[in-house]
């Protein structure tokens, strides 16, 4: 009887595996909008199987260890070598290409800073003489702006926690000060987008009880107004309906489910007037530092901000500028402006530099750089350029366990950091990654100043463009004081 049903059951899979067969032939052949599909039937459901899954074959089989974009295997095997503590050492020598061009070089010197001669990196005080509440940064390493809602609430407390241990500072991102943010005690900048999220009004106007209100919180150090940022200069942020969850919603202030779509600037910032106005107007509300956050497009914007404030005093200067590279990005962004807008941190960073010795505002002005600076390398080599500081999102990503798998905007985040499933949430236990965090931030100061050392320095502070070199297309090096010679100060009229 048994061997009767047995057969009985498979006559019925195979019946219906036949229809279904049928079916998706006869769908494929009479649909008209994919060519493949209409002229090879079935079959032709392989070529888009394997199109998918193609990026994730090359990323494990085909590409070479420095072959990978955005990210190479190399350089985050790196940052995870970094985060648990393992070291950067490595046997047999580097793969690196010290032909290519780009290729960063350090000019080591003939005798290295002995290490009884080493001094501590000093901090840096941020928002001196301009405000009541200064902030004293003590990390030349810290974590860029990525919001709660583009990462998941596990992944703020672990970073929230991690910045804690380590002593660097928290950026919170466009969408809000959250509880998870401040849950782990660390130093906070809170961005202002151009949504005014969190402190905003019920009308979406930029709220002085709000910010009196966020200001009140003691880590809360400093306010950055976002202009704009690498990976879509001239587009707002951007939450998907799905992402925005009943917490996310009260935070922000909007509704919950629907697409979060920040304007593309802030509509009362059309000049760097009115931008200075802005900064004055925050910093005086809050009494603490206030700064920009901008992508760079050319010499015109740097020139403008510096003249206004020669024209109308250097207390209304921003406390800081975070300058975000073309090549950053952590959130969702259309390729168009991924691809081809804004300039690379490694030009963009010189030209503002630059900008502030010529116009006197260097001192004033502290300088913050990011842009794909997840090495201690280029860490080092942004400080030598002029950066007070280096802001990363995506290696502190890589630090929670991110694998690159690209889909941050899809909510299916596998290592849980850029989802709100709740059951994805499982991978991502705060209590374990929260010291990953704290190791690669601390690990990352470390292997700046061991750098440092190797130059002949007492620390890295003392980083200047003569200590690196870059490779041109030649294979031939040229010193970074070459490609961008340091200015003259102006003299004031």
């Amino acid at each position: 009887m048994l061997g009767v049903f047995s057969v009985s059951l498979g006559v019925l899979l195979a019946f219906a595996l036949a229809v279904l067969v049928i079916y998706l032939y006869l769908k494929d052949i009479t649909q008209k909008k994919h060519a493949i599909l209409r002229n090879y039937p079935l079959i032709g459901h392989l070529r888009y199987f394997f199109e998918q899954l193609g990026e994730y074959f090359r990323q494990y089989f085909f590409l070479g260890d420095r072959d990978e974009r955005p990210f190479n295997r190399s350089t985050r095997a790196w940052v995870y070598r970094m985060a648990k503590n393992e070291g950067g050492v490595l046997g047999f020598g580097s793969t690196y290409n010290l032909h290519e061009a780009g290729a960063l070089l350090f000019v080591n010197a003939p005798f290295a800073t002995l290490e009884s001669e080493h001094q501590p990196t000093p901090p840096l005080i941020i928002g001196e003489g301009s405000c009541a509440k200064p902030f004293t940064a003590r990390s030349q390493v810290n974590i860029s702006g990525m919001s709660f809602g583009a990462i998941s609430k596990p992944a703020v407390q672990a970073l929230s926690h991690g910045a804690a241990k380590a002593g660097c500072w928290l950026d919170t991102g466009e969408g809000g000060l959250s509880p998870f943010h401040l849950e782990g005690g660390c130093d906070i900048i809170l961005q202002i987008g151009t949504a005014k999220y969190g402190v905003r009004d019920e009308h979406g106007q930029l709220s002085d009880a709000k910010l009196r209100e966020m200001a009140a919180h003691e880590t809360v150090r400093a306010f950055e107004i976002k202009l704009s940022q690498g990976a879509k200069p001239g587009k707002g942020g951007v939450l998907p309906g799905g992402k925005v969850t009943p917490e996310i919603a009260r935070i922000r202030g909007i509704p919950e489910g629907m697409d979060s779509l920040s304007p593309n600037r802030h509509p009362e910032i059309g000049n760097i007037d009115q931008l200075l106005d802005m900064i004055c107007h925050v910093r005086e509300v809050t009494g603490k530092p206030v700064g920009i956050k901008t992508a760079i497009g050319g010499w015109q914007f740097m020139n403008l901000l510096t003249d206004a404030v020669a024209r109308r005093g250097i207390a209304d200067a921003p406390d800081f500028i975070a300058v975000d590279g073309g090549e950053g990005g952590s959130g969702a962004a259309p390729q168009a402006l991924a691809d081809h807008m804004a300039l690379s941190i490694d030009e963009a960073l010189p030209r503002v530099v630059d900008a502030l010795i010529e116009a006197g505002l260097k001192e004033r002005v502290k300088v913050i750089a990011a842009g794909q600076l997840v090495t201690s390398a280029r860490a080092a080599w942004a400080l030598s350029c002029g950066a007070d500081f280096v802001n990363t999102a995506r290696g502190f990503m890589f630090a929670l366990g991110c694998i690159q798998a690209l889909r941050c905007h899809t909510n299916t985040c596998p290592t849980g950091i850029t989802t709100h499933n709740a059951r994805l949430h499982r991978g991502l236990v705060v209590e374990e990654k929260f010291e990953r965090v704290a190791n690669y931030c601390l690990n990352m100061n470390h292997e700046i100043d061991m750098i440092a050392h190797s130059c002949g320095l007492h620390h890295a502070r003392e980083f200047r463009r003569e200590h690196v070199r870059i490779v041109q297309a030649d294979g031939r090096s040229i010193a970074l004081n070459m490609l961008y010679p340091y200015p003259l100060q102006r003299v004031p009229a």
